[in-house]
C-alpha cells in the first residue's frame, strides 16, 4: 500500500482522509438520530440543539487551542492559518465537554446528555481514524519508529507504530465491552459517557509516549497534561466504580 491513499478524479485526486472525516460526521449523526428515535430522550429537541451548539463551539476551541499548544516552540509562527491547521481529538473532547456542561447549567438540564452520543461517537472515531491511517504522513497521527513486525512504512522508508490503527482497535474493544456490560447491567445516568471519556483519556495518556510529540523536560506532552486533567475530573469513577451500575438488568 502506498501512502497517502487518494481517490483519482481526472487529473487530480480526492484525499481519502477528507472523505472519511466527512463520512464520520454524517454517519455518526445518522446513527445518533436512529438511536434517539428508538429510545426515550428526556431532553427536548430544542434543548438538544442548544447543547449541540455548545458542544460544537467548545470542541472547535478546545481542538484548535490544544492543537497549537502541542508544539510550544512553534507559537512564534502563530497566525489564523496556523490556528485552523492544528487540531487534536483530545482537545475537541475536553472542549466539547466544557461547552456542554456550561450550556446545560445555563438552561437547567441536570440529566446526562452524553450517553446517547457514545456509540455514534465511537463509530465516527473509527471512520475518522481510518482516514487518518490512510492519510499516511500527511495526517501526523503516526507513531515513532519500531522494529515490531506490524510496523508500517507510511512513505518515508521508516517502519512506525500505526498508532491510528491502535486507536481503531481501542474504540472497537470499548464498543464491544460497553455492549456486553449493558446486556448484563443497567448503567447509571451518565455512566456510559463517563466510561468512554475516562477510557479514552487513559488510552491517549499512554499512547502518546510512542508518538513523535513535543515533550517537556519533565517527560510529558501537552496532550498528556490535558489527559491527566480530564482523568482527575473523573476521579470518582476510580474511587467508587460500583456507582456506575444502576441495577441488575
Amino acid at each position: 500500500m502506498h501512502f497517502p491513499v487518494n481517490i483519482p478524479l481526472g487529473k487530480s485526486s480526492i484525499p481519502i482522509h477528507f472523505i472519511c472525516e466527512t463520512l464520520s460526521y454524517f454517519v455518526g449523526y445518522k446513527y445518533y438520530s436512529y438511536l434517539r428515535k428508538k429510545t426515550h430522550d428526556p431532553i427536548s429537541t430544542d434543548n438538544r440543539i442548544i447543547i449541540f451548539i455548545g458542544a460544537a463551539f467548545g470542541a472547535f476551541i478546545g481542538s484548535h487551542l490544544i492543537g497549537i499548544l502541542e508544539n510550544p516552540n512553534q507559537l512564534s509562527h502563530f497566525s489564523l492559518l496556523y490556528f485552523m491547521g492544528n487540531k487534536t481529538i483530545v482537545g475537541g473532547f475536553v472542549g466539547g465537554l466544557i461547552g456542554v456542561e456550561l450550556v446545560k447549567k445555563r438552561i437547567g438540564i441536570t440529566t446526562s446528555s452524553g450517553d446517547l452520543m457514545v456509540y455514534p461517537l465511537i463509530l465516527a472515531m473509527i471512520i475518522g481514524r481510518t482516514g487518518c491511517f490512510l492519510g499516511g504522513l500527511e495526517d501526523g497521527t503516526f507513531g515513532i519508529a519500531t522494529t515490531l513486525p506490524w510496523g508500517i512504512d507510511f512513505g518515508d522508508h521508516v517502519y512506525r507504530h500505526p498508532t491510528n490503527l491502535y486507536e481503531i482497535i481501542f474504540w472497537a474493544v470499548l464498543w464491544l465491552t460497553l455492549t456486553l456490560t449493558e446486556r448484563k447491567y443497567t448503567l447509571a445516568d451518565g455512566a456510559r459517557f463517563k466510561i468512554m471519556m475516562a477510557a479514552y483519556l487513559i488510552f491517549r495518556l499512554f499512547i502518546e509516549f510512542i508518538k513523535p510529540d513535543y515533550f517537556f523536560s519533565f517527560g510529558l506532552s501537552v496532550i498528556q497534561l490535558v489527559c491527566i486533567a480530564g482523568i482527575l475530573y473523573y476521579y470518582k469513577l476510580f474511587i467508587n466504580p460500583a456507582k456506575l451500575i444502576k441495577s441488575h438488568a
